[in-house]
């Protein structure tokens, strides 16, 4: 085996491995799981820093 032929069967495997990711991300088995991590950040837990102003009016 030469070079140039492990380089291509390198890029065949990248490129398999690419499919499969992109077919998992896009499965509909796994959208319900990606909506609750895409909702994440806008949970509130209270536990959250004050913001600006709430600093602001504490020092009045």
């Amino acid at each position: 085996m030469d070079l140039t032929t492990l380089r291509s069967i390198f890029t065949v495997l990248v490129f398999a491995t690419f499919i499969g990711v992109w077919i998992w991300a896009w499965s509909s088995k796994r959208k319900q799981a990606f909506d609750e991590a895409a909702n994440l950040p806008f949970i509130e837990d209270g536990n959250t820093a004050p913001t600006v102003t709430q600093k602001d009016q504490s020092h009045e």
